[in-house]
């Protein structure tokens, strides 16, 4: 007899808390319920709803991810370049070598891995005829070069 008045006191306050988490006003069991469940199908909706904001947002910004990334420092006589890609592209070093040389500039020293990701770290010096190149136009040359692969 004792089990089963306390069964009945756990479920009364299990149903208490159900109340309690989804704003019911209900007195009865199956209306507690009722409202527990058409608060669980608000909770899906909004879980869509935000997951749905989320693809679109991880979609424009993958599209903003096509381009690698492209650093260029200026040093003393020359420029240190870093570009790195999630992807690799057939021909992306090609194509930013050929960029190097219409600057004028002349790779001293560089490091490339082309598995999985490109990754291209070189020192450029500019060459004695060509002094009015600055770090900006080195990093523009280097994306235009990779936008025009495709």
């Amino acid at each position: 007899m004792a089990s089963k008045v306390r069964k009945k006191a756990a479920l009364q306050h299990k149903l208490q808390q159900l109340r309690d988490a989804t704003s019911s006003s209900a007195l009865n069991k199956a209306s507690i319920i009722v409202d527990a469940s058409k608060y669980i199908e608000e909770l899906k909706q909004k879980v869509e709803g935000l997951n749905s904001e989320l693809g679109d947002t991880e979609s424009s910004s993958s599209q903003n991810d096509e381009l690698p990334m492209v650093t260029v420092e200026t040093l003393e006589r020359g420029f240190l370049i870093n570009v790195f890609s999630e992807k690799n592209c057939p021909g992306m070093l090609v194509s930013i070598l050929e960029a190097f040389e219409e600057l004028g500039l002349d790779v001293l020293d560089a490091r490339v891995s082309c598995e999985d990701t490109f990754q291209l770290e070189a020192v450029g010096g500019e060459s004695q005829k060509n002094d009015s190149i600055d770090a900006q136009m080195v990093k523009q040359a280097v994306l235009r070069a990779i936008k025009n692969m495709d």
